[in-house]
């Protein structure tokens, strides 16, 4: 069985070592990173391709190289790959598989400081609006800085990030002081969040609806216990997508792996 496995998130690792460990498969995984790329080779992906890549390439490759069924494991926000990866299955008439995350469950957690957006400009022009004292902590990737940045001072703004070229070149351009950036190894614990609340003065949170991998629920806590608000942005809705093709953790990626081979 070979594998086209869209990867970059800590769920398509987890998807590599379930596959490997339960059935004889080759995973190529693509990332739009070379730190993504060591990632999935160190959790048994046999080929990796570390960069952003176009339909036709995508097209292309699976044509070429006979894949067998294409997963899509990219993060929620992910919404152009998402679509892309949906149609190219259609139009190849192949297998297709999207791994999604499920959404937090917030049942038993105060969500009262919780704002929700549908953007980062949204979100950003909440922040301009309503929330002038204290810094900004900015949990949402290097790639969704510049629309916060439209509204918020950047003296004010403290990004976590990866610390790779790429982010780093995306904060020089947006004149981010380089002592604000926090360098980010995975989830942060509330422990951690309660740390870098206290250090930069936070009075603002924002982050991704990405789910319990992500480490919103932590967020959220930390949050809650410093009196800081939670800027939201809610996942968006892609209509492209057949409620069919998509599976929420490994036991059901199993069955539709089995229903196809």
């Amino acid at each position: 069985m070979k594998i086209f496995l869209l990867g970059g998130t800590k769920d398509s690792i987890n998807i590599i070592e379930f596959i490997k460990n339960n059935y004889d498969a080759h995973i190529l995984t693509t990332t739009t990173t070379e730190y993504g790329a060591k990632l999935a080779q160190e959790g048994g992906s046999d080929d990796t391709i570390a960069r952003p890549l176009l339909k036709d390439e995508i097209k292309e490759i699976i044509i070429n190289e006979n894949f067998d069924v294409l997963i899509d494991a990219t993060h929620p926000f992910a919404a152009h790959i998402t679509q892309t990866s949906a149609s190219i299955a259609k139009e190849l008439e192949i297998p297709f598989i999207r791994f999604e995350r499920p959404t937090t469950n917030l049942e038993n957690i105060d969500t009262s400081h919780i704002h929700y957006v549908n953007s980062f400009d949204e979100a950003g022009k909440l922040i301009g609006e309503n929330f002038h004292q204290g810094n900004v902590l900015h949990f949402a990737g290097a790639n969704t800085m510049e629309e916060i940045l439209k509204y918020v001072p950047v003296e004010r703004f403290y990004p976590r990030i990866l610390k790779v070229e790429s982010s780093i070149e995306k904060c020089k351009s947006l004149n981010v002081d380089p002592t604000h950036i926090i360098p980010m190894k995975g989830a942060a614990s509330i422990e951690e969040n309660l740390d870098l609340i206290e250090k930069y003065n936070a009075k603002v949170m924002i982050t991704k609806e990405s789910g319990d991998i992500g480490g919103v629920i932590e967020k959220i806590e930390a949050a809650n216990e410093k009196n800081v608000a939670v800027i939201m942005i809610q996942r968006p809705k892609i209509d492209e997508l057949n409620k069919n093709d998509i599976v929420s953790n490994l036991d059901e990626l199993d069955i539709k792996l089995k229903n196809f081979f």
